[in-house]
């Protein structure tokens, strides 16, 4: 069987986020091999590579068609990679500012803290010690973030586009058009990942 993330079947309108979780788990029949994930058919992938021109450190962006966008780490990044675990997840970002005390209201996901492109969602820290700042990547409304993975924090190595997501954010009407502006498509971040793999490392 394999987990389908369907949006709620509610009647809502254009301003209304289409979920109270941004994923609610529902259970299907086995697809076909070359048939596309789940996550694949409801979202579109966009990505960000070395972020804030940090080696490897690539997020994902999955872009529903109602403008909710689900921000995940990218299989590349350094936290997924063979070998690392995660110690603890921070949504605190400074004194004064937590993600944890984001609160929305209304159709219209009203008062939500907004975000900049580089605005800090959460902190990382490894068991090895290595601390990563993952970011928003895009301009918009935080709706909401991951609370599940401060008390599991391996959902967040097992299933990152799913159930390991970081948070989710609703950019700007206007803006929903050009918010992926600046993003790679899948296309273009596979392409960045191949000439990592064949570039030399450097000599010593």
């Amino acid at each position: 069987m394999v987990a389908l993330f369907l949006l709620k079947k509610k009647k809502m309108n254009k301003e209304t986020s289409p979920i109270s979780r941004p994923f609610s788990v529902v259970m299907e029949t086995p697809e076909r091999r070359d048939a596309p994930s789940v996550t694949d058919r409801y979202y579109t992938r966009w990505y960000k590579t070395d972020v804030k021109g940090k080696p490897r450190e690539d997020h994902c962006i999955l872009q529903h068609s109602n403008r909710i966008c689900v921000i995940t780490l990218a299989e590349s990044h350094p936290i997924l990679q063979k070998g690392r675990a995660v110690k603890s997840i921070n949504y605190q970002i400074s004194a004064g500012c937590s993600r944890l005390n984001n609160k929305v209201s209304g159709k219209s996901k009203r008062g939500g803290q907004f975000l900049t492109e580089l605005a800090p969602l959460c902190r990382i820290t490894c068991t090895d010690g290595v601390e990563y700042t993952i970011y928003s990547c895009i301009r918009g409304r935080l709706l909401e973030v991951n609370e599940d993975i401060l008390a599991q924090p391996s959902i967040l190595l097992e299933k990152p586009s799913t159930e390991g997501y970081i948070a989710v954010i609703l950019p700007k009407f206007d803006e929903s058009k050009r918010v992926t502006e600046g993003l790679l498509s899948r296309a273009e971040y596979e392409d960045v990942i191949s000439k990592r793999a064949t570039q030399q490392p450097e000599l010593c």
